[in-house]
């Protein structure tokens, strides 16, 4: 049982370009969207959103990449990063923040680096 565990953190669900998604999602492994999700999502890996990537909701992840459009929260627990392309309305709370020239940003951020703090103390 263990393997089966293990292995399906290692995968990456995607949702392609074309698709369409209304409703929540939680996932215990990484996960690429180049598809429109219309609510939250909760991911424990990784979330990669492409340049068609289209969110309206809060995003709940360990790391991110964003190429495409997000509408709402974002907390990453370890690093963001937005690429040149990316465009971000809502609040964003991270521990480490990359921003590639041409990404739009419009809102708060708050970089609270409890996530780096926490792993220190082990």
């Amino acid at each position: 049982m263990a393997k089966d565990s293990e292995s399906l953190r290692d995968q990456i669900n995607i949702i392609g370009s074309g698709t369409t998604i209304k409703g929540d999602i939680d996932c215990n492994g990484d996960m690429r969207i180049d598809g429109k999700v219309t609510g939250n999502i909760n991911i424990s890996g990784k979330i990669v959103v492409g340049t068609t990537g289209d969110i309206n909701g809060q995003i709940t992840c360990k790391n991110s990449e964003i190429e495409g459009k997000i509408e709402g929260k974002i907390f990453v627990a370890e690093l963001l990063v937005l690429k040149s392309t990316a465009s971000i309305l809502g609040d964003i709370t991270t521990t480490k923040l990359a921003i590639e020239p041409g990404a739009t940003f419009t809102g708060n951020c708050k970089m609270d680096g409890k996530a780096q703090s926490n792993a220190g103390e082990k």
